[in-house]
């Protein structure tokens, strides 16, 4: 009898072994670069959620500044008053946010400057301000400011 004739064709365990390795090094790979993706795609998403948070906030502060005769800031209270004939808006900065009424911009503001007529100032009277984020913000910078009319300068 011929014991070729009856031998089974199939992989011998030393190459099911090195099958099993390349398979488990492939795939250890494929995870760690996932895992690389999901957390740039989590940093995309924290920088897109903090610009967004910057471009609300500065938003909100033209219209407001726009729409008021006068701009006060009170330094003792950390508050940006927008006084108007119809109402006053209030800002307040905390250190972890800024709360306007019922709204809260999660930003943590680094530094403010106001000024008066083009010059800075630390007067009550602003007709324009300054804010720079902090770094998690990118050191964004906030800019407003606002046409002074008569009102301003007749009332002390």
């Amino acid at each position: 009898m011929n014991k070729e004739a009856h031998k089974i064709k199939a992989f011998t365990l030393s190459e099911m072994i090195i099958v099993v390795l390349l398979t488990v090094i492939v795939v250890g790979l494929a995870f760690s670069v996932l895992q690389l993706v999901q957390k740039h795609m989590y940093a995309i998403k924290n920088n897109f959620e903090n610009s967004t948070q910057v471009t609300l906030l500065e938003q909100s502060l033209w219209i407001d500044a726009n729409r008021s005769n006068s701009i006060q800031y009170d330094d003792y209270t950390n508050t940006l008053h927008f006084i108007s004939e119809v109402d006053t808006v209030t800002y307040h900065f905390e250190k972890e946010y800024i709360r306007k009424e019922l709204d809260t911009f999660s930003i943590h503001i680094a530094n403010t400057l106001f000024y008066f007529e083009g010059k800075e100032t630390t007067n009550r009277k602003i007709d324009a301000f300054k804010l720079t984020t902090e770094k998690e913000f990118q050191h964004r910078v906030i800019f407003i400011s606002k046409r002074n009319d008569a009102t301003i300068y007749m009332n002390p």
